[in-house]
């Protein structure tokens, strides 16, 4: 059976270890029902354990071995690399914050060590890094290279583009977009990264493919209504995005009143298009996306499933999984190398005065995915828990 090493930062309830390894070991909970795991997690690393941990003893549930370092759970203890894939989940656990605003997880640290086994071993195992690459775009870059230099099969990103969507939207490839808006709630950067996933996407899907990112600016307060005063066709695409969603503390008009700390990140890609994305707390608990292609507007919410099971996370993982087995990545992890980047960009944006940012280093061109093997395709979560 494929063995895997899950290299994790902290273990607890609700963590996406939580939410993401335990799925590899109990199985993944979908709305067709329960898929038991085609691999085998074979080693643990756990960066820090810290009062809430439950990695320890779900590991001895399970009857995986913690290793104390990543060389020995990549090798099981021994000399040699001993797995056939590495699922790195460096999100969760006490770490700084910048004066950015951005958490430092080791991400790059993390992957830096398993790369270095897999240069010494030879072998070309596929490799899978949670959310954004890292909080820095040369950190970021850097694992891109190293991956593409080393010719492992690489993976990253969020699992909003695998979550349920309301009413399900996914555009042909090749369509038309004018404009694109996403509105969506949380802390900026941990947040702001699933939003910009969710724009990403969609707009990949455009003519031509994804060629890239030309200027970068965040926006807060009042700069924010006063940008989408300015800019009819965003605003009226915030609008139908808001219409998409279920539930929100009230209409789309009451925004102003509602959102006293609203940020928006503008994003100006190579080819024209322009996507914003509105982190709107005080209005809403969800994402939606709204895109025009010619005269229509089209909207869609992106559901995912809170509480137990997580359900999203059997399909992110999935798609994981099916790298393992297959050695070839589901979808690029090019659009998560940009989305890092425009994070990055926006970050800066925000700690430099909310100045506009040109990207030249974001020319990064890719076709996206024509189709993603494990998605929901119902309007609502079925997932549910395994009985025991």
């Amino acid at each position: 059976m494929t063995k895997i090493a899950a290299i994790v930062t902290e273990y607890f309830h609700w963590s996406h270890a939580d939410v993401m390894l335990g799925k590899f070991l109990a199985g993944f909970p979908v709305d067709e029902g329960l898929r038991p795991p085609r691999v085998e997690v074979a080693s643990i690393y756990l960066d820090q354990v810290n009062e809430p941990d439950i990695g320890v003893a779900t590991a001895a549930r399970y009857g995986v071995p913690i290793y104390p370092s990543i060389l020995k759970a990549l090798t099981l203890g021994g000399d040699e690399l001993a797995v056939d894939g590495v699922l790195i989940i460096g999100e969760h656990g006490r770490y700084p914050y910048n004066e950015k605003g951005q958490q430092l997880y080791p991400r790059r640290h993390l992957f830096e060590q398993v790369s270095a086994v897999l240069a010494t071993s030879g072998r070309r195992i596929p490799v899978f890094s949670d959310k954004h690459l890292a909080y820095d775009w040369t950190d970021a870059k850097w694992m891109y290279d190293r991956a593409t230099a080393l010719g492992f099969p690489f993976m990253a990103g969020s699992s909003l583009p695998v979550c349920w969507r309301r009413p399900f939207l996914e555009y042909p490839l090749g369509i038309e977009l004018q404009a694109a808006a996403v509105i969506a709630y949380g802390p900026i950067e941990s947040y702001g990264f699933h939003a910009l996933e969710t724009l990403q996407c969609m707009v990949e899907r455009r003519h031509g493919g994804e060629s890239g990112v030309a200027m970068m600016r965040c926006l807060e307060g009042e700069a924010v209504w006063r940008w989408l005063d300015g800019h009819p066709t965003q605003a009226q695409l915030a609008s139908a995005a808001a219409g998409a969603l279920r539930e929100t503390e009230g209409p789309w008009q009451e925004a102003p009143k509602l959102v006293k700390e609203p940020v928006a990140f503008v994003v100006t890609y190579r080819d024209g298009l322009e996507g914003v994305v509105l982190m709107m707390n005080g209005f809403c608990r969800s994402f939606a996306f709204a895109g025009l292609s010619g005269n229509k507007t089209d909207a869609c919410e992106f559901v995912l499933q809170s509480g137990d099971p997580h359900g999203h996370f059997s399909y992110l993982s999935l798609n994981i999984e099916e790298m393992f087995l297959s050695g070839r990545p589901t979808y690029p992890v090019e659009r998560t190398l940009l989305t890092t980047g425009v994070l990055s960009a926006a970050m800066d944006s925000r700690f430099e005065g909310h100045v506009a940012l040109g990207t030249p280093h974001l020319t990064i061109a890719y076709q996206p995915a024509e189709q993603v093997p494990y998605r929901p395709r119902g309007p609502e979560p079925k997932a549910q828990m395994p009985t025991e």
